[in-house]
């Protein structure tokens, strides 16, 4: 039936009813409303493609033994992948291309699901399990049976991925989709594994002399306007409006405890504050 000129339900009486969802009224009306908090107790982590990854057994098993220990010690975590050297070259290729910043997207995500498969495999005798987004409603389960859920960090955009500020390359990639994750999850925490201590003021292979950052703003980092970050431009941003997630921490995995120490609440490397 229709009322006032519009299809109406009878019984079906909301405050949206009628509205755009456009509306600047309206969202205002709204700003205040929260969201429940999935997996409250469930950390959020991501193993870096090119930092880790890409530096074979000799990086990637002791990072993987220190998190199995951490599991047995009753930490609960869902395991991320970066996509690392080859992604870039898939980009570069896209570029060569002129390939617009969806296909680069798509093209994008194949890798980090290429690494998820291989940590699954190293992990499996204790409980690694494959964790595609299409089943992300069954991350309660593999947890709660005593699972490792290892799944991808690239936000499953692909075509649908909206065009960069600058350039074509996406701006969502696996930093992002792995804090994205986490802030829907409503997770303990976010914490990425690298290969150097934190953020820096520059990149430290580049640029030896560069300072520490031991713990800053998501407000300043952006205003510091700094050249090269450790995490994704776009997580900083995202930080901002955060309503879970206020903190990122980012650490070196390569030194033998700082993995446990993180889950500790202890503060090794980075601490990154909305």
């Amino acid at each position: 039936m229709k009322k006032d000129g519009k299809i109406w339900i009878e019984g079906i009486d909301n405050e949206l009813h009628g509205e755009t969802l456009s509306s600047t009224n309206l969202r205002d009306s709204l700003k205040d409303k929260s969201s429940i908090q999935i997996l409250p107790e469930v950390w959020v982590v991501k193993i870096g493609g090119q930092s880790v990854m890409d530096r074979g057994a000799d990086v990637v098993l002791p990072i993987l033994e220190e998190l199995v220990e951490a599991k047995q010690e009753g930490v609960n975590f869902i395991l991320c992948t970066g996509g690392g050297t080859r992604a870039r070259h898939v980009y570069s290729l896209g570029l060569d291309l002129d390939l617009p910043t969806g296909m680069l997207a798509r093209l994008g995500a194949s890798i980090p699901v290429q690494n998820a498969r291989m940590l699954q495999l190293l992990m499996a005798k204790h409980g690694g399990i494959m964790a595609y987004p299409e089943e992300f409603e069954k991350l309660p389960f593999f947890l709660n049976a005593g699972c490792i859920p290892i799944t991808t960090g690239m936000p499953p955009n692909e075509f649908w991925e909206k065009s960069s500020a600058e350039g074509v390359i996406p701006a969502n990639r696996t930093d992002a989709g792995v804090y994205l994750l986490g802030e829907f999850l409503g997770a303990k925490g976010v914490l990425y594994i690298k290969d150097e201590d934190g953020l820096y003021t520059d990149d430290p292979k580049k640029s030896p002399d560069a300072d520490f950052i031991p713990e800053i703003s998501a407000k300043e980092l952006i205003e510091n306007g700094q050249d090269d970050l450790i995490v994704e431009r776009i997580v900083i941003e995202y930080m901002q409006r955060a309503e879970n997630v206020k903190s990122i921490q980012v650490i070196n995995g390569t030194k033998r405890g700082n993995i446990k120490a993180a889950f500790q609440g202890k503060h090794v490397g980075t601490l990154i504050n909305a």
